[in-house]
């Protein structure tokens, strides 16, 4: 008991009916997807016709400028901040310019007072060594007069020993 199915004068049974309603529903399948991605198509073509393009371009000249005007800031910056190093740099060739005179200044002071110590000491050592000689001189001759006197004494003793 085969069923038999007629279309389009062609007799189908069983498995080509089955074989014959998977393609039909396929190709219906098939055009309801192409018809529905059409309608999306149309859809979409609506709504890009209708996009204003004059307010894109306007948006993007706005973010052209607006771009344009960070590019100049930055610019600005840069050039500030070349500014700002090389005035840094030029006080700091002055500090070590005036460093250097400092420190050749203070050698020099050094100097001088290290021959004002060393003239000192001179004068000091000569002075020392004047009053020490004179010291010497006056014990040497005080000495002197006591031994004199002592000898004069011994030897007028020794000359009348009667006497004492």
């Amino acid at each position: 008991m085969s069923t038999e199915v007629e279309f389009g004068g062609v007799k189908f049974t069983g498995g080509k009916m089955f074989a014959l309603i998977t393609a039909l529903s396929t190709l219906g399948g098939a055009a309801w997807g192409g018809f529905e991605v059409y309608k999306d198509y149309m859809d979409m073509k609506a709504i890009i016709q209708n996009i204003d393009t004059t307010e894109i371009e306007n948006r993007n000249k706005i973010i052209e400028q607006k771009l344009d005007d960070a590019i100049e800031y930055t610019r600005d910056i840069k050039s500030g901040l070349r500014d700002d190093i090389l005035g840094i740099e030029k006080q700091g060739d002055r500090v070590e310019d005036m460093v250097r005179a400092s420190e050749e200044k203070v050698r020099e002071q050094i100097q001088i007072a290290e021959g004002r110590f060393e003239n000192k000491r001179d004068q000091l050592q000569n002075d020392y060594d004047q009053k020490a000689s004179a010291l010497r001189d006056a014990t040497d001759q005080k000495i002197k007069d006591v031994e004199d006197r002592l000898n004069k004494k011994l030897q007028r003793a020794l000359d009348n020993p009667l006497a004492n």
